[in-house]
């Protein structure tokens, strides 16, 4: 007995790797003169964007862990065609100078000349797209938009309500779907009796849209009251001439050659604990990783998507988060928004047309949408964008799609794929001998291990106050010896500008901010080399 005590004397710290509590002196000692180290989980924006910031301000013991092959996250640009394609975000939505994403693809001189006009940065076209559609009926008729002006107003007047209501003023299950399916009930009543069924279906088809640039299945998960939290910035959306990745390029750029490792997914994180490198200095953190190697630091960004959480909060941390993060995790929503990308070899659309929208007749918001998805999977498309210019890329469609239907598109083959879109054409056109794209590519965001959907979205019986504690730091007592042990960041994290690129990137400069502020001290070394 006398021997095993012994031992247990002699074995190192490291040996128990979950000591928890606060460190003892000699601990606290060992951890006090070296400088902090920095452990950031992902390498999307937010994580790429938290690392450049933490290194221009003088940390210099970072590391970004990346699951993937590849950084920029849920940004990834790919060649396709003639050109390059965007298989992740699009546009810069809201590109103007409140607009950090814009600022910096400003800075660096990423955009086109007509971005930069003062004008298009004053035009607000919140989210959605810009130009007049092409408008097709599933019987193979065009349609005038002018047909369906007026409805197009209502529905714009409708949404602008969902931003008016404060909390205590909805019903807790009170959805953005149901306030706008109220609102089409009360104003059909008055419309012409040969117009309600054509109305109905267009209206079908602005809320297949919503539901793309909300991320979600349906608008009836949306919740109602925290809808008006989301804020957007003016300005006509944008794209990246050389591609979006363009941007996470120059972001990491000034980071030193080993900062980033790929293909290092992590299998768990552990907090709160004493954990000794080599040298025998003491971390609060370890990180181990899927491949048996680990990694001890002071301070870890978590910028992992919601939807990995959603998976994996269970066995990811250890000790397990505190309840209110975990309600907060299961509370919010996260969906699928996809793409099909289609090349042609003659385009079947008129020379000025920029975004193609079909009509299915038939389809109402006030009736339940048939179920069998592998029949009617592509009814759920809320329309095409050309993509430009047609010259330099060729002749390319590319398709937006949310939902089930979107996930259930990830299952199927190419060669499946490419049938149903080309009988959907031929349907619209009404020309059954239109030639089918020459070739196919499209997105699969859920079915991606470390992403698990597209982007996340505040659901019915969540609130604003779920994104606050999504993102508070652990341990939340602020009287920890080693506070801000594990941070977060993420789109999902960011309270007004979810959903969003230049949100992701907020929460990693947000994150990145806590810990300058925690290190005055590298902060005035910086000051002093600058001068």
């Amino acid at each position: 007995m006398g021997m095993l005590l012994l031992l247990l004397v002699l074995l190192p710290l490291a040996a128990f790797p979950h000591t928890r509590g606060r460190l003892d002196s000699e601990q606290q000692e060992a951890m006090g003169p070296r400088a902090p180290v920095i452990l950031i989980i992902g390498a999307g924006i937010s994580g790429l964007g938290a690392a450049e910031k933490l290194h221009k301000h003088g940390f210099h013991n970072i590391k970004v862990l990346e699951a993937t092959a590849r950084t920029g996250g849920r940004i990834r640009t790919q060649s396709f065609a003639k050109g390059l394609v965007e298989i992740g975000a699009q546009w810069i939505h809201g590109p103007s100078p409140g607009n950090p994403v814009f600022r910096l693809a400003s800075q660096f001189a990423l955009l086109s000349p007509d971005a930069l006009l003062e004008e298009n940065q004053k035009i607000n076209v919140g989210g959605h797209p810009s130009d007049i559609p092409v408008i097709y009926s599933s019987s193979g008729k065009k349609i005038n938009p002018e047909v369906f002006a007026n409805i197009t107003e209502l529905y714009n007047t409708w949404l602008e309500e969902t931003r008016n209501f404060t909390d205590g003023e909805c019903e807790p299950g009170a959805s953005v779907g149901s306030f706008l399916r109220q609102k089409i009930v009360e104003n059909s009543k008055g419309w012409d009796k040969e117009l309600v069924e054509i109305n109905l279906a267009f209206l079908t088809g602005l809320l297949n849209i919503e539901c793309c640039i909300s991320g979600t299945h349906s608008m009836d998960d949306v919740a109602l009251c925290p809808f008006r939290e989301y804020t957007m910035f003016p300005g006509l959306d944008c794209t990246f001439p050389k591609g979006y990745e363009s941007l996470v390029n120059h972001i990491k750029a000034p980071l030193p050659d080993g900062t980033v490792i790929l293909n290092k997914p992590v299998k768990n994180i552990h907090w709160n604990g004493a954990f000794r490198d080599n040298n025998s200095d003491v971390y609060p953190v370890k990180v181990q990783c899927e491949d048996g190697d680990s990694f001890v630091a002071d301070h870890v960004i978590v910028t992992v998507p919601l939807g990995f959480l959603k998976k994996r909060y269970l066995d990811f941390f250890n000790p397990p988060l505190p309840q209110i993060k975990i309600q907060a995790i299961k509370n919010l929503g996260f969906g699928t928004n996809n793409k099909i990308l289609l090349e042609f070899e003659k385009p079947f659309w008129d020379p000025n047309t920029t975004y193609i929208q079909t009509v299915w007749e038939g389809d109402s918001p006030l009736t339940e949408p048939n179920k069998d998805l592998k029949q009617n999977w592509v009814r759920k498309l809320s329309g095409c964008v050309v993509l430009e210019p047609p010259g330099q890329l060729g002749h390319v469609l590319c398709c937006f799609i949310a939902g089930k239907e979107s996930e259930f598109m990830e299952t199927l083959t190419d060669e499946e794929i490419l049938s149903s879109m080309t009988d959907l054409f031929r349907k619209m056109t009404g020309n059954p001998e239109l030639p089918p794209p020459i070739s196919i590519l499209r997105s699969q965001w859920h079915s991606q291990p470390y992403t698990g959907g597209s982007y996340s979205y505040v659901a019915v019986g969540s609130s604003g106050i779920d994104v606050n504690n999504l993102a508070e730091p652990l341990p939340t007592d602020k009287e920890a010896l080693k506070p801000m042990q594990v941070l977060f960041a993420g789109e999902a994290t960011e309270r007004n500008y979810y959903s969003t690129t230049h949100g992701a990137l907020m929460t990693g400069w947000r994150e990145a901010q806590r810990l300058i502020d925690r290190y005055p001290e590298l902060r005035a070394t910086v000051s002093k080399a600058k001068l």
